[in-house]
């Protein structure tokens, strides 16, 4: 594994959940490779994985209190709902460069940025339905700003 690991709670399809530590890549051939709290090293099918959970600490949980937005969000990407396979909603922020992502899974920032949960990696398997509520642009190259001039256009009233 990597030397730099992160702290994750995996959550599985069953409701069981694994504590442990992740290196840069932890998907492999199909399996979650993670070192579980006892230094073991573990390998969990993806299609079981219901979400990884990038954590501050383990012994807060990682349920979140906040599931959605409250309003728009402020950072720029794309706002995200998820729908899993057994009905639970989650909203979030992605990349709105989508060559970021791989071919397994999302990942996204929740809602709450200020809870235990810093980041959740979202196996495609585990989800029944992915929707692209907004897509939040830069502030600098927003629509806001002044348009610029067409000069393909014949003035008419100068």
């Amino acid at each position: 594994m990597a030397t730099t690991h992160k702290k994750v709670i995996v959550r599985k399809m069953d409701r069981d959940s694994v504590n442990g530590y992740v290196g840069a890549v932890f998907i492999s051939d199909g399996k979650l490779e993670l070192m579980n709290t006892a230094g073991n090293v573990v390998a969990i099918e993806l299609h079981e994985v219901k979400g990884v959970y990038f954590v501050r600490e383990f012994g807060d949980s990682e349920s979140l209190t906040r599931k959605t937005f409250t309003s728009r969000p402020r950072v720029e990407g794309l706002w995200v709902r998820l729908r899993f396979r057994d009905n639970e909603i989650i909203e979030g922020m992605m990349p709105n460069d989508l060559l970021h992502e791989g071919s397994e899974g999302f990942s996204i920032i929740p809602p709450d940025t200020r809870s235990n949960t810093q980041r959740i990696f979202v196996p495609r398997a585990a989800l029944a339905e992915m929707t692209v509520i907004g897509v939040i642009g830069d502030k600098k190259s927003g629509s806001r700003g002044r348009r610029p001039e067409d000069t393909l256009q014949v003035p008419m009233f100068t």
